[in-house]
C-alpha cells in the first residue's frame, strides 16, 4: 500500500451544520522494518458487534502449523473503508494488468518446492 493508500484510508470528513469541512490530513510515518513487509499467503477475518480481526498467516509447504504473522483490528467502520479501499484498488489493478484469475480450487502447495528433501 502506498503512502497516498494509508492516508485515503485516515482521511476523516466530517459535516457541521450541513457545510462540510475540508479534509484533514494525518501525517503517517513508516520505518524502515515495517515498510519491508511481511508475506501472507492466508488470511483468516472473524468479527464482534464492535470489531473485525484480520489475521494475516504465512503457511509454508510441509510444515503442519501456520503461524499468524500479524494481526489487525478494526471497527466496522473502518473495515469497511478498507473494503472499499481495496474494491478500488483492484479495479485499478485490472484497468492496467487485466482480470484477476481466480479458482475455486486450492491452491496446490508442492510439498518440497521441487528440490531434494532435507534430512536431519
Amino acid at each position: 500500500m502506498t503512502p497516498n493508500h494509508l492516508i485515503f484510508l485516515m482521511q476523516m470528513a466530517k459535516k457541521k451544520d450541513a457545510q462540510e469541512e475540508p479534509e484533514q490530513q494525518i501525517n503517517i510515518e513508516l520505518s524502515e522494518e515495517m515498510a519491508e513487509g511481511v508475506y501472507a499467503n492466508l488470511a483468516m477475518i472473524a468479527h464482534s458487534n464492535t470489531e473485525f480481526i484480520l489475521d494475516f498467516i504465512r503457511l509454508m509447504p510441509g510444515v503442519p502449523k501456520a503461524k499468524v504473522k500479524s494481526r489487525v483490528i478494526l471497527t466496522p467502520e473502518h473495515a469497511q473503508r478498507l473494503l472499499n479501499a481495496l474494491q478500488d484498488n483492484i479495479s485499478k489493478y485490472e484497468d492496467n494488468f487485466g482480470a484477476i484469475r481466480q479458482t475455486n480450487e486450492p491452491v496446490p502447495f508442492p510439498m518440497n518446492f521441487g528440490g531434494p528433501m532435507g534430512e536431519a
